[in-house]
């Protein structure tokens, strides 16, 4: 028993560690787009994907629980 909490201990930590990275890459690129002034360039490119995104996520939250797929990729 000791050795699965360590190894869910790790892959948490892996987990936790990948997203404090991914974080300050976000956040670099955001510092280095605002000291170039092309921030508000990456806004207006980024806007429409991010839009389309959150209507697809919302579509999903409505449709409820997933249903499996039909052999013919119908649902």
């Amino acid at each position: 028993m000791e050795r699965y909490l360590d190894l869910m201990l790790i892959r948490f930590g892996i987990l936790a560690g990948g997203l404090v990275m991914l974080a300050l890459v976000v956040f670099a690129v955001a510092v280095a787009l605002k000291r170039r002034g092309r921030l508000d360039q990456a806004r207006r490119y980024a806007d429409p994907a991010l839009r389309a995104a959150l209507r697809a996520a919302a579509r999903r939250l409505e449709d409820g629980p997933a249903r499996p797929r039909q052999r013919d990729g119908r649902r």
